[in-house]
């Protein structure tokens, strides 16, 4: 049982590998107040952002297991599933490269403001201009400067590369004893851009709040394809609007889709896009292969990618 499949696979790519398995039933969405229901007789569910709590997992006695079409896995209730004895699988890298590639993505709209100088000259700026070029913001080169990676993952871990492929100077941020890991403070003092790629947690959670915010460099970028909680998204608000920080390119928001009246839908030298980083059609076509084999691995009694062992 699928339950919110249509971001997943929107109808270009193929649910074949799960059909194998088994009779599979894909909902495009499921209302919150449908899931108990909807999973009552499933043996395996599988999930992207449709929440399980511990209600709906105790409602489906006949379950084996969840599949979080995924590598965060928040949205489900894991210590519950424990208790009750169901694994939660993940599939821990998919979209590694394509959420690294949307970094650079933000960060050169931000610093080459690529997509707003293409659309002033379809709008005709340039045939009516006295000059042969122009631009209203500065335009950065990105060699020499300093680039902060928050969670050294495979995505940061990614991430950096890229970022020294451009000449810049890598510093990095995780909780886990690494040596080549520097204190979060120093991090923020000395990044021209710092990209968040660490997983919500409780100890996460608002990491980047009006005080981290005051420490980075006046005009620093940020950049979040994580969680949208990592931010407190008021303060990040307020420190744009103030000028200290030069921009923010987002994927991510604490609410999506978010309410028509987000502080950040409307602060200056903002860019986000709608939770996107992971949607190559690459990326989802390994998702689901991934996620297929997750299935036949529980219904063989031999669950992989278990994110809450026993």
């Amino acid at each position: 049982m699928v339950l919110d499949g249509y971001t997943s696979n929107p109808g270009d790519l193929d649910w074949e590998p799960l059909a194998q398995l088994g009779e599979l039933t894909v909902h495009d969405r499921t209302a919150p107040e449908q899931v108990a229901a909807c999973i009552a007789k499933a043996d395996v569910v599988l999930t992207n952002k449709t929440r399980l709590d511990a209600a709906c997992l105790a409602a489906a006695p006949g379950l084996r297991g969840v599949v979080v079409l995924a590598t965060g896995f928040d949205v489900v209730d894991a210590v519950a599933a424990r208790r009750l004895g169901l694994p939660v699988c993940n599939v821990p890298e998919y979209g590694t490269m394509s959420v690294a590639q949307a970094v650079f993505a933000l960060l050169l709209e931000l610093t080459n403001h690529t997509g707003a100088l293409a659309a002033s000259v379809r709008q005709g700026r340039w045939s009516a201009g006295p000059d042969f070029c122009y631009w209203d913001r500065p335009l950065i080169e990105l060699a020499g400067q300093t680039f902060g990676v928050v969670g050294m993952g495979r995505i940061g871990a990614a991430v950096g590369r890229i970022a020294a492929a451009f000449g810049m100077r890598v510093l990095s941020h995780r909780r886990r004893p690494d040596p080549a890991s520097v204190p979060l403070d120093q991090l923020l003092q000395e990044s021209d851009v710092i990209s968040l790629h660490c997983p919500l947690t409780p100890a996460t959670r608002g990491l980047i709040d009006a005080a981290q915010l005051a420490r980075m460099k006046p005009g620093a970028l940020l950049l979040n394809t994580g969680r949208g909680a990592l931010i407190n998204e008021v303060d990040l608000a307020a420190a744009l609007a103030s000028g200290h920080l030069g921009g923010a390119g987002l994927d991510v928001l604490s609410l999506e889709p978010p309410q028509a009246d987000h502080p950040l839908l409307s602060a200056p030298n903002c860019l986000i896009t709608p939770h996107v980083a992971w949607a190559t059609q690459a990326a989802r076509q390994r998702l689901i292969a991934v996620s297929a084999r997750n299935v036949a691995a529980l219904l063989a009694g031999k669950p992989i990618h278990v994110v809450n062992p026993a």
